[in-house]
């Protein structure tokens, strides 16, 4: 059997799945399972290689990490560590990076409902620019800024109308959507008036959108660029706005399954580029700067959960059912998406399949399943599963349902692991419980 080796994944000489140069089962026996392991040089790989991309095209950019994929000290720590700057969405993002020392002036808070408390934060911190979202926004924000004295970069985010191909969950650049302002029915024109007109408060520097996520073609984000660009060209002559910045979001597909077939990182700028540069001389106007905020595509395939094999259950003539120590508590992607992965036996990732599994998880849901359909080796309880591409949305979107601990995230690079998500203990869990 092969599998799809991502990043730095091989098998070692006791044929065992190694990562980063470690061999799986030692860090599945070191720190137990359900256990996350990133790939540090995979995720270094790629935030270089977006980077490498605009410099060789000679295009002023900004790479922003789109942290709600996964959220914690170190990750910010790393992505700081290569030149990136960081998109957050809430306080506790904010937060993460305020303990991580992530540089203030390269973090941009988006967000559909900021609250007050978060956006004195923000300014307490001396953010590089905020997301507007919505009129409400504008107001609020420019209500506070007036009260502290204080300016803001600020960016308005659009929506341009673009369909992505992706999943319904995720499609955020459509007309019908709870994010930004539209772009071809006059809401968008109606914020940039507002925003200029409060121009002792703001400083609107550009444009965002965000079309949608894992993405595999190239078409609507083209599409977006240029609607954009196009209005752009508009509101030069009619309203003497020069956006400084393009800001064309994220939702850059990645390879969960053989099935899926994403682009290389790098052609997605290229061609982003390509249409923003072809408008901009067309029209003799200035390239804006261009911003891209990959998150899933930094950190998705970089990401491998190791869990153990428990209990096994045979339905005669229509399925093999096979339970694993986590599920949906630590990636609840396969029931709020129906997104399918790949996985192998840690022990033994090229033996031959001998029969056709599904992987459930202990959670008491009969929709507790993380693959339905798995070829395997027989497996015995005790095994390792690695299940492969989990950085993105694994760790950040797990909860405690049942009164599961969340498990411990661990770095692995060079040889060398290192435990950066302590596991949370049956302690953690009630520490905030009140008696009565």
């Amino acid at each position: 059997m092969t599998f799809e080796r991502l990043g730095t994944m091989n098998v070692n000489a006791e044929g065992h799945l190694e990562i980063g140069g470690v061999d799986t089962l030692k860090l599945a026996e070191k720190y137990g399972t359900p256990l996350y392991v990133y790939d540090v040089a995979l995720i270094r790989d790629r935030a270089r290689g977006f980077k490498k991309t605009f410099e060789e095209l000679g295009v002023k950019a900004q790479v922003a990490y789109a942290s709600k994929a996964f959220s914690a000290v170190a990750i910010y720590q790393l992505m700081a560590e290569e030149g990136l700057s960081l998109d957050v969405v809430s306080g506790g993002e904010l937060y993460t990076a305020i303990k991580a020392g992530f540089p203030a002036e390269r973090v941009h808070f988006h967000g559909n409902n900021k609250s007050v408390e978060e956006i004195h934060m923000a300014l307490d911190y001396g953010i590089g620019c905020f997301v507007l979202d919505n009129y409400y926004e504008i107001s609020l924000l420019e209500d506070i800024l007036i009260e502290r004295n204080e300016k803001a970069a600020v960016l308005i985010r659009v929506t341009p109308g673009i369909e992505a191909h992706t999943h319904d969950y995720i499609l955020t650049g459509q007309d019908d959507s709870k994010f930004g302002f539209g772009l071809t029915n006059g809401q968008a024109e109606a914020a940039i008036k507002q925003v200029l007109h409060a121009s002792a408060s703001f400083d609107l520097i550009g444009l965002h959108c965000h079309i949608g996520s894992q993405i595999f073609e190239t078409t609507g984000f083209k599409l977006a660029a240029r609607r954009i660009m196009d209005k752009l060209v508009e509101w030069h002559q009619t309203l003497g706005f020069d956006s400084q910045v393009l800001n064309l979001g994220g939702g850059f597909g990645v390879r969960y399954t053989a099935e899926d077939e994403p682009l290389e990182p790098s052609e997605y700028v290229r061609q982003i580029i390509e249409e923003v540069r072809d408008v901009a001389s067309t029209n003799a106007i200035a390239i804006p700067e261009i911003w891209i905020e990959p998150g899933r595509s930094l950190v998705g395939e970089a990401g491998t959960t190791l869990y153990k094999v428990g209990s096994r259950k045979e339905v005669p003539g229509i399925r093999n059912y096979v339970a694993v120590d986590g599920g949906m508590s630590d990636n609840i992607r396969p029931a709020l998406y129906d997104a399918h992965y790949d996985a192998v036996l840690a022990a033994s990732p090229e033996k031959i399949p001998e029969e056709t599994v599904a992987i459930a998880g202990k959670c008491c849901e009969s929709g507790d399943m993380l693959i339905w359909d798995l070829p395997l080796p027989k497996s015995n309880a005790g095994e390792v599963l690695a299940v492969f591409c989990t950085g993105a949305y694994g760790y950040a979107m797990a909860s405690n349902y049942n009164r599961i601990p969340r498990p411990p995230v661990v770095f692995v690079e060079n040889g060398i692991d290192k435990l950066i998500v302590a596991r949370e203990t049956y302690e953690n869990l009630v520490q905030n419980d009140l008696p009565l």
